[in-house]
């Protein structure tokens, strides 16, 4: 059973008590003030594995309004990072969390570029780096337990559960609920689904989230491609292969004409 998250951004009042569980949790270090965990500047850095970013908005009666988004790796469930990784280091379990193992990481850095939401991160102030991201809370998931930042949550902002259950839950408030939800619950479709699902009042592009990705998975694309590969490696050997020929023939008559040439002179 593929767990996730629901997320109900109209009940996030940014108290951020989400993000010091994560800190506590993971045994993060502090730096509110060069890598800000909340508010207007929040960051997902190596340090940071949630934040709560602030945004100022319209609301639905035309009044300049505050709203708080939560953000954190959305752990895919066909992870680009993981399909990238040359060993393994990312890999997608079965209870949903993407984790990370650092004992196998070479520190490649394809997994940050092949991320869409720009999540992973590098430990770059350390002696030997490693890339960095939520993990979920995989340990305390596998044990029937929520993520810590969940169990946290003075107002159930989030709701841990099976992910088919929740994106029937998501669409169930969008019905009751027209006038308040935008008609999308982010991360449904999104690059073939993510664990983490959204739901707002304001379009999702206005809280800071990457709307402008594919709706099918990235990995699919990638295979898409490399299916190909063995027909573009045969026609560029075709191509290089003539190029080399003309050239060798091109040459060869060359010489021949100088040979002439020479021996003409004498």
């Amino acid at each position: 059973m593929s767990q996730g998250v629901l997320v109900d951004m109209t009940k996030c009042f940014g108290c951020g008590a989400c993000t010091v569980a994560c800190k506590l949790w993971n045994e993060k270090k502090y730096d509110e003030v060069n890598k800000p965990t909340l508010g207007e500047a929040a960051q997902l850095v190596d340090i940071n594995w949630t934040v709560v970013s602030k945004h100022d908005v319209t609301d639905k009666s035309g009044q300049t309004a505050w709203r708080f988004a939560k953000k954190q790796c959305l752990h895919c469930v066909d992870p680009a990072c993981a399909s990238s990784c040359l060993v393994g280091a990312l890999r997608r379990t079965e209870e949903g969390p993407v984790v990370y193992h650092p004992d196998l990481c070479v520190g490649c850095r394809y997994c940050m570029v092949a991320c869409p939401f720009n999540i992973p991160k590098y430990e770059w102030e350390k002696s030997f780096p490693k890339v960095s991201k939520c993990q979920m809370c995989y340990t305390r998931v596998a044990a029937g337990e929520q993520p810590a930042c969940i169990a946290v949550c003075p107002n159930q902002v989030m709701i841990f559960g099976d992910r088919d259950e929740l994106l029937k839950e998501a669409h169930k408030r969008i019905a009751d609920n027209k006038e308040l939800y935008v008609n999308h619950v982010f991360g449904e479709t999104e690059v073939g689904g993510t664990a983490w699902l959204y739901l707002s009042d304001q379009p999702f592009d206005k809280l800071g989230f990457k709307t402008a990705v594919p709706q099918e998975s990235l990995p699919a694309y990638t295979w898409q491609i490399l299916s190909k590969l063995p027909a573009i490696l045969l026609g560029w050997t075709a191509i290089l292969s003539g190029i080399y020929l003309f050239n060798k023939r091109r040459n060869a008559i060359a010489d021949s004409k100088k040979d002439n040439t020479t021996g003409g002179q004498a």
